[in-house]
């Protein structure tokens, strides 16, 4: 999962470089756009912290047959869900990017890129959920291939279609959203190929699962889609606050946003792994496997973020000159590839808390550890940051944030471990 994740999130990086190549106006453009993609991501995630719990469950419980309705449920109604957030997200555009600050230049750039965006993304979502219904029978490889796969195909077309190839002309930053889109569109396609024979899927009581399933599915993907939900609204927060530095900054913000995602690629490999397992402990009540299973993830997490994001600080400068070429933009991105790295250690280990409290029936424990980290360490101290030292500030404040909101999730996840090792025991 950790290189399929890698993968997904390099190609989504180098569409940032390939589109920085064009200039800043399109790399600011495709950065507004980043919110309000994390916000469809957002309940896409959500759904699939749903699927795995759940069926990891029924799984861990001898309920083959009931992870097979859910996984026939789950699959039809994740998929309407997206339709109808990203139709929602493609008719709110306008009011939406004007919010955030993009000028009426860079809104006419977003336009028609955001179009086939909003198409990309529901594709994207459709394939994600097949992979989470494989990663919650604990088949992570396939997944994990096809994300490699899927990025493959995106780095091979972006290149074509945005700058074009002999006597046919490049589409621009709209090529990079049909880069996304074919790619994705090859993705469900074998994924539905995949699932063929494999029982995962059963039409046979599929109303009355529906309805014996819907609250305690609500009662996980609720919360957990609230949880995916914050980092976006708090990302429009962030991205309106760099706004006010100048498109300079915003183009930076961007990179360092795609960057992050792809440094943390362990994390978010062990967010998807961990919980299908952490389901069937427990579902079978084995809370000491659970601690342990934690302990190690964690002590996983923050000596690798440690080692890599002091690589990162070390080579600020040169990494900036390698992801972009306008002066200004490389400037600003070397002050946030300085600051904010060497935090993802503890950031991780917060992922990582929110991630296995869904999984271990306590999603509204993790909700709140989400709506703390972002409202209560992250934006507060970001702002701070830039009223009392510029944007070197608002880089500073961004880590500690982070340094913050790891400490804070790892106490409450301890708290509310010791309580059912007690009771188990």
């Amino acid at each position: 999962m950790t290189l399929g994740v890698m993968s997904l999130l390099g190609f989504n990086l180098v569409d940032s470089v390939f589109v920085a190549r064009l200039g800043t106006e399109p790399l600011a453009a495709q950065s507004f756009t980043f919110p309000l993609v994390f916000l469809g991501i957002g309940v896409q995630v959500g759904v699939g912290i749903a699927i795995a719990a759940l069926i990891s469950r029924a799984i861990g419980a001898g309920e083959s047959h009931r992870a097979g309705r859910l996984g026939l449920l789950v699959l039809a109604g994740g998929g309407g869900l997206m339709a109808l957030l990203l139709a929602l997200l493609w008719l709110v555009q306008e009011p939406a990017f004007s919010l955030l600050g993009a000028s009426e230049s860079i809104r006419e750039l977003i336009r028609p890129f955001w179009t086939v965006q909003v198409v990309a993304s529901w594709l994207g979502a459709l394939a994600y959920f097949g992979y989470s219904l494989f990663r919650a029978h604990g088949n992570t490889r396939f997944p994990g291939t096809m994300m490699v796969v899927t990025s493959l195909i995106n780095l091979c077309l972006d290149p074509l279609l945005i700058f074009g190839i002999g006597p046919w002309p490049g589409l621009g930053l709209i090529g990079a959203a049909w880069a996304s889109l074919v790619a994705f569109g090859c993705g469900v396609l074998v994924v539905a190929w995949a699932l063929r024979g494999r029982g995962w899927l059963e039409r046979v009581g599929a109303w009355r699962e529906a309805r014996a399933s819907a609250l305690p599915f609500a009662h996980i993907a609720g919360p957990a889609m609230i949880s995916q939900l914050m980092p976006p609204l708090a990302s429009m927060l962030a991205t309106g606050l760099v706004a006010r530095l100048g498109e300079s900054a915003v183009a930076a913000w961007g990179l360092t946003s795609r960057l992050e995602s792809f440094s943390i690629v362990l994390v978010l490999g062990m967010t998807m792994a961990l919980p299908p397992w952490l389901g069937r402990c427990y579902g079978a009540g084995n809370w000491a496997e659970v601690e342990r299973l934690m302990v190690s993830a964690a002590r996983m997490v923050l000596f690798w973020q440690l080692a890599l994001g002091v690589l990162f600080a070390l080579a600020a400068r040169p990494l900036a000159s390698a992801l972009v070429a306008s002066g200004e933009v490389r400037d600003t991105l070397t002050i946030l590839i300085r600051f904010l790295p060497p935090s993802y250690g503890l950031l991780g280990v917060c992922m990582l808390v929110v991630s296995a409290s869904n999984a271990l029936g306590w999603p509204w424990r993790a909700m709140g550890i989400s709506f703390l980290r972002l409202f209560a360490c992250y934006l507060p101290l970001l702002w701070l940051g830039s009223v009392l030292a510029g944007f070197t500030g608002l880089a500073l404040g961004a880590a500690l944030g982070n340094v913050l909101a790891g400490v804070m999730a790892w106490r409450m996840y301890r708290r509310a471990v010791a309580v059912r090792l007690v009771v188990s025991d």
